[in-house]
């Protein structure tokens, strides 16, 4: 009712009109584009990642998803399984920021489908606080998680790559961030992101790994606040006029991981809806 009310007082005072926005998502029908691919995909029990993983499961891949919460990874399994008819899903539990339990870690999810060709690092953490209100604890919580957590899973997974030669694909989940003003730990960890996709790129491609990554925008996942209360996905303050949705994210990724990206090197395709490319009127700057 609030936010009713408020799109008829901009209609009124400023001439705003009340936009009503729905959107037809085309989503992948079941192909095989990613038949006999082993994918591990961090933060995958809801939003982008759990996207990402039904996409790839009705691609033909065999999928391992991980989150912090053992109850959440099997409800996401269960739903996932229903959703695709696949069963090749597997739930682990697995927190990003935790890397000394990397190495046993990779050696339990390397033993589910006899090894890993991709790695989607979705898994990432979002605060509200600028540098004007950060505390180090919240700091060092989003940097360890969204780079530093990201940053070391890259470098087993790519070693094991290597050392098995397995031509295999590196995505990294960026943001909006990437590219805007940094004035918060969480843009800070983007732009790291989407520096060490680059350096990723450039380092692993003579060996046949492909790395880039996905920068989207304002999604709406449970990350926005009172997401679940969202009755209008319109977006004044986007070009694009809405939320991005996980579901166009999840269709590029598998493009991406495919063989049908190979020639997509070191590259952050910006699924922003303009936001952080053609303007920055959605984020609020101030210290």
């Amino acid at each position: 009712m609030k936010k009713i009310l408020k799109r008829a007082l901009n209609w009124i005072v400023k001439g705003v009109p009340i936009n009503n926005v729905t959107v037809n998502i085309v989503e992948l029908s079941p192909n095989e584009l990613l038949a006999n691919r082993r994918a591990l995909i961090t933060g995958g029990t809801s939003g982008i990642g759990y996207e990402i993983s039904k996409c790839f499961l009705k691609a033909g891949a065999s999928v391992v998803i991980t989150g912090r919460n053992s109850k959440k990874l099997q409800i996401a399994c269960a739903s996932l399984k229903e959703e695709t008819k696949s069963n090749n899903i597997v739930g682990l539990v697995l927190d990003n920021s935790d890397v000394n339990s990397f190495q046993n870690k990779i050696s339990e999810i390397m033993s589910f489908y006899g090894g890993v060709d991709i790695l989607v690092n979705n898994a990432g953490v979002l605060t509200y606080n600028t540098i004007s209100n950060e505390d180090e604890e919240t700091y060092d919580k989003v940097l360890d998680t969204n780079l530093k957590g990201l940053f070391f899973l890259s470098q087993q997974i790519g070693r094991y790559m290597i050392e098995n030669k397995i031509k295999g694909n590196i995505l990294n989940v960026g943001s909006s961030s990437c590219i805007r003003p940094a004035i918060s730990a969480y843009t800070l960890s983007k732009w790291g992101v989407r520096g060490l996709t680059l350096g990723l790129a450039k380092a692993l491609a003579p060996y046949g790994i492909t790395v880039n990554g996905i920068a989207p925008g304002q999604t709406l996942t449970g990350m926005v606040p009172n997401h679940e209360d969202i009755e209008n996905i319109y977006r004044e303050n986007i070009p694009l006029g809405r939320y991005i949705l996980p579901e166009e994210i999840a269709n590029m990724a598998v493009m991406l991981v495919s063989d049908m990206g190979r020639a997509i090197m070191g590259d952050m395709v910006y699924m922003t809806g303009g936001a952080g490319i053609l303007t920055y009127e959605d984020i609020i700057y101030k210290f």
